[in-house]
Formats: structure tokens, C-alpha cells, sequence
């Protein structure tokens, strides 16, 4: 695979310098999206995701390290649309991460803008090449890669290059989810679906809804993405371990466990533990064999007229169920009180909005005692078999909650694994409301269903590309200990990938040093005589190459 890969090493270069040797010179605005390239290709992580990628071509005229990292910049940036690809290699880091040797800096003979010669991959250009590839050459890749393939490629190609980079957590806690990814109502978008949705973005039957009901309704086109989903408990990470888009009207219960068995091919056994679902994933079979063949301890709530629901429900009537008091586990208090984080000159008026804040907490009417809770119990009750389709014995965690108006609500946890105390199954459940905000930040500032096609292939790229920059991005903030930004929104995120200094990249024997404007010019003023000479003559030629290096340039 054509990958130059260039390694940090200030000082080798700087020793060859001091002599007057040096390959190439470049001025660059440091950014930190240049850093998770380079991370990416130096643990050759963008290699193995190229050389496992589903090409539809018989010949490679570009290589396919190139077609990923382009198409991971892209959404970095939170861009979608392939005609946007030169905006985003001229103002982004990601080829400073690969040399010059891919590109670098020009001035355009006749407009004097300062432009990007890239040397490209074939001869096939009538015009000089000013980005790396052609953002036609991405586009029509994307579009020509089946949804199938690519499915394939992310849930067992990209699994096992996170499996062998130590991705995943020895705890092995994993949540499956299944989302809509809403569309423009056009028919054209492949696959898609037109369903009825409540207020609430669930879906409904028009036929069971009254005149008032069906008024508060709307019809949607959407998909739908089934997502098996890798956290740990500190909410450090998230990683996409799976996914599929499927229509909207498809069930998302035999998905997931397809995914979940794909995962385990790829992956083995013992990489999921701990899997935490919805109620709309209940099946019997399909858990106990987890259980059985994996052993994989399954934690998903009970639906109300369940056999199994009413047996546990008859045991509480009965007074046969000891209970015990439930309490989320406590927030760290803040390091100091809030008047004391705020700068001295913002107290005063600090202490006027707390004030103003209080008086209209005062003026607000008292909340409905129906929604106040009161406090929470929690029981645990082992060795049910009533569920004949599941083939293991099952646990039911039963939680009981008590609220201001006298009244109480019951509801129920089926848990495959091996006795514990109650309260932890409670807490693991609590794991699964991360992904709701997630998904949010997904779909709010990752633009995740902003489709710009209404091509499957298309849809599925982007969403694909979207769920893999997000878990690179990840790994790589985990790795370079700074796990608690994972936590942020992208446009949070966005702000460190913007350039945080400037700097002389100095290159030679594919290993390169970065410099300050300051840290340079001390360094040239301290040479010898013999090596400044030799650097003078270089830079001399260098200028002249680079001053001829667009002999076919495209119009201003």
C-alpha cells in the first residue's frame, strides 16, 4: 500500500540541519486534527481500515488510505457534501499529518493565490492537481459501494482492527438501541418510508387513534438505525461496535441479535459481558442462547402482561419479597462553592442573578405531587423458569417507586446473570440513558441525518463514516489521556481541532521536527558557515522548483 508515513523525531532532523541537510521546509498552523492523523497512521490504523475497505474497483488508481482519511476529514468537519472536499483539505490538518510528498503549498502563476500542488496518484489530470484526489473520484466510490458491503465492512472489518488496538473495555459493557433517522419527505430516498409519529417521535397506527389524537400527528419519512453500542462506567468512551439502516418499518429485534452474532465473529467470544437493551428486544430464544453459547448476561426491562411479569407481580402481592431502599449513586459536590468559581469582579453581580433566580423560583406554582418521587425500593427475585421460550433461568429485578400523592409505580428487569445485589442490576440499567443523549449529539452536531443524497449507498456512507469518525476520535483522546473530552459536543470538539499554533515543520529521511517562528530563526543565525551555505543553495533551488510547480493550473 502506497502510505508514507513520517515520524516525529526533532532530534535527527535537527542534528542533519546543523550539518545543512534537509529535505523540505514547510510553515503550517498546527492543528489537532493533524495530530489524530498522524496518531491514525502511525498505529497503521488507517491502513488495516484501507485494506479491508469493499472497493468496487478492479483497478486502484487512488489509494484507498486516501479515500478513508478524506472521507474521516469530511466528518470531522461535519461536512457532507463531497463538493465541499477542497474547502476542507485547504483549511483542515489532515494532509500536514502526511508530508509533502502528498501535497504542499504553491502560488498560482496567475492569480497569485497561494493554492495546494499535490502530486496525486495517476496521470490522468489535464489540469495540475490542487487536492490530493478529486472530490468526483470520492463521491462516485461512495455511491458505487454497496450498503451491504459496507455494512459488512464497519461490523467486521473495522471490529477487528478495534480488537486487535485494544478498543474495547475488559468489563465489556454493551447497549443496543434502535433509532429513526429522519428524511425530507421524498419519495426518491432509497429504502425509506413514510410512517406516523406522535409528538414524541414514536410511532402510531392512525386506525387506534381518536380525531384528537391523529391532530397531534405527523407523518415522517425515515430510516431506521439498529446500533450495538460499547461504553464503560465512567462514560469515558462510546464506541459504534455495529450498526445497519434499515427501513423504517423493519424490526429491529432480529437486527440487533444479527449484529450482536456478526460482532462476536468478528470480535470472539468474551469481548461482550454485559449486554443492556430495550423492551423492544425481548426474545426468549435469542437471550438464552446468548447466555448459553456466549455467556453473555442479558439485562432488558419486562413488558406488563407477561407471564413472567405477573409471576413476580404475584410474589410482591403476597409480601413473599423483601425489598430494600434505592438511591442513584451521589455526583461529586463541585471542588468549591459556585460564588467562589466566579471571578471577584463578577460576584456582586453573581449574587444579584442568584437573587433574581430565587424570587422567581418562589413566584413558580408548586409542582404536581403525582411527579414528585418520594423514594425508590428495589428486590431482587432469582430462579424463574415461567418463561418457556427463554431455555436458562432468569432473575427479575423488581423496582417499586413512591411518589407525593400516595400513589406507587412498579416496574420490572430480567436479568441472565449471576446473583447479585439488586441495586446493581438498577445501576447498569441507568447505563442505557447515555445513549439517548448520544444519539442526540449525533444527530444534532454530527448532522447525522443531514443527507445530501437520496441514494442508499450514499445514506449508508454517511452514516457509516460518521459512526467511525466518532470512535476514532474517541480512541485517539483516550489514548493521548484526555479521555473526558469525549464527553463534549463536536462543536466543543471542533474548537480543538482548529490551529492552535504556528510553526516550521522541517523535514528529512521521512522523519520530521516542528519549530516556532522564534526557535527557527535562532537556529539559522547559529550555524555554521558550511551548513548555511548548503541550506542557502537548497532553499534557492526549492524555490525555483516550487515556482515552476504548476505548469497547468486551473483558471482563476
Amino acid at each position: 500500500m502506497d502510505l508514507c508515513v513520517f515520524e516525529y523525531d526533532p532530534p535527527f532532523v535537527l542534528e542533519h540541519f546543523r550539518e545543512g541537510e534537509f529535505d523540505y521546509l514547510d510553515a503550517a498552523s498546527e492543528v489537532e486534527e493533524t495530530e489524530f492523523f498522524r496518531y491514525i497512521g502511525a498505529q497503521k490504523i488507517l491502513a488495516e481500515l484501507a485494506e479491508s475497505y469493499p472497493t468496487p474497483r478492479q483497478k486502484e488508481e487512488v489509494p484507498l488510505w486516501m479515500y478513508v482519511a478524506s472521507n474521516l476529514s469530511m466528518r470531522l468537519h461535519g461536512v457532507h457534501s463531497f463538493h465541499a472536499y477542497p474547502y476542507v483539505v485547504r483549511c483542515g490538518g489532515m494532509l500536514q499529518a502526511f508530508g509533502p510528498e502528498v501535497a504542499h503549498k504553491s502560488t498560482h502563476p496567475e492569480s497569485r493565490d497561494l493554492t495546494l500542488a499535490c502530486a496525486g496518484f495517476n496521470h490522468k489530470n489535464t489540469y495540475d492537481r490542487e487536492t490530493p484526489c478529486d472530490q468526483d473520484f470520492l463521491r462516485k466510490l461512495a455511491r458505487d459501494t454497496p450498503p451491504e458491503a459496507l455494512h459488512r465492512w464497519f461490523n467486521h472489518g473495522v471490529i477487528r482492527v478495534f480488537k486487535r488496538h485494544h478498543a474495547f473495555d475488559p468489563e465489556g459493557i454493551f447497549l443496543g438501541d434502535a433509532s429513526y433517522l429522519f428524511v425530507p419527505d421524498n419519495e426518491r430516498y432509497e429504502g425509506s418510508v413514510r410512517l406516523l409519529f406522535d409528538e414524541h417521535h414514536h410511532p402510531v397506527e392512525s386506525a387506534k387513534l381518536s380525531a384528537e389524537q391523529r391532530a397531534r400527528c405527523t407523518w415522517k419519512r425515515c430510516y431506521k438505525l439498529v446500533s450495538l453500542l460499547h461504553i464503560d462506567r465512567q462514560g469515558d468512551f462510546f464506541l459504534y461496535a455495529a450498526l445497519a439502516v434499515v427501513s423504517g418499518k423493519a424490526q429491529e429485534c432480529p437486527v440487533l441479535y444479527e449484529l450482536v452474532e456478526g460482532f462476536i465473529e468478528a470480535a470472539g467470544v468474551g469481548v461482550i459481558n454485559r449486554l443492556i437493551l430495550d423492551r423492544g428486544f425481548l426474545d426468549g430464544e435469542r437471550i438464552g442462547h446468548l447466555k448459553q453459547d456466549y455467556g453473555i448476561d442479558v439485562l432488558i426491562p419486562l413488558r406488563r402482561g407477561m407471564d413472567l411479569y405477573e409471576d413476580a407481580l404475584g410474589l410482591v402481592r403476597g409480601g413473599e419479597v423483601a425489598f430494600q431502599p434505592y438511591s442513584p449513586a451521589p455526583v461529586a459536590p463541585p471542588t468549591e462553592p459556585r460564588a467562589q468559581r466566579v471571578a471577584p469582579q463578577l460576584r456582586p453581580r453573581e449574587a444579584r442573578r442568584q437573587a433574581t433566580l430565587a424570587a422567581k423560583k418562589a413566584q413558580q406554582p408548586p409542582p404536581d405531587p403525582s411527579s414528585i418521587l418520594l423514594r425508590s425500593e428495589v428486590a431482587r427475585i432469582e430462579g424463574f423458569e415461567s418463561w418457556t421460550s427463554c431455555p436458562v433461568p432468569v432473575a427479575v429485578v423488581v423496582n417499586r417507586e413512591f411518589f407525593a400523592d400516595g400513589h406507587e409505580q412498579i416496574w420490572m428487569l430480567l436479568d441472565t446473570g449471576p446473583p447479585a445485589e439488586p441495586t446493581a442490576a438498577r445501576r447498569d440499567y441507568g447505563l442505557r440513558t447515555g445513549i439517548e443523549e448520544r444519539h442526540r449529539q449525533l444527530k444534532c452536531f454530527w448532522d447525522l441525518t443531514d443527507f445530501r443524497s437520496r441514494a442508499l449507498s450514499l445514506v449508508v456512507n454517511q452514516v457509516v463514516f460518521v459512526a467511525l469518525a466518532y470512535s476514532l476520535l474517541q480512541l485517539y483522546l483516550r489514548r493521548t489521556a484526555r479521555a473526558k473530552r469525549n464527553r463534549q459536543t463536536l462543536p466543543r470538539l471542533r474548537d480543538q481541532l482548529l490551529p492552535t499554533d504556528s510553526v516550521i515543520i522541517l523535514y528529512y529521511e521521512n522523519r520530521y521536527a516542528l519549530l516556532s517562528p522564534l526557535q527557527y530563526t535562532e537556529l539559522l543565525l547559529t550555524l555554521a558557515p558550511e551548513a548555511s551555505a548548503k541550506i542557502l543553495a537548497k532553499t534557492r533551488r526549492l524555490r525555483r522548483e516550487l515556482a515552476e510547480e504548476l505548469h497547468l493550473p486551473r483558471p482563476p
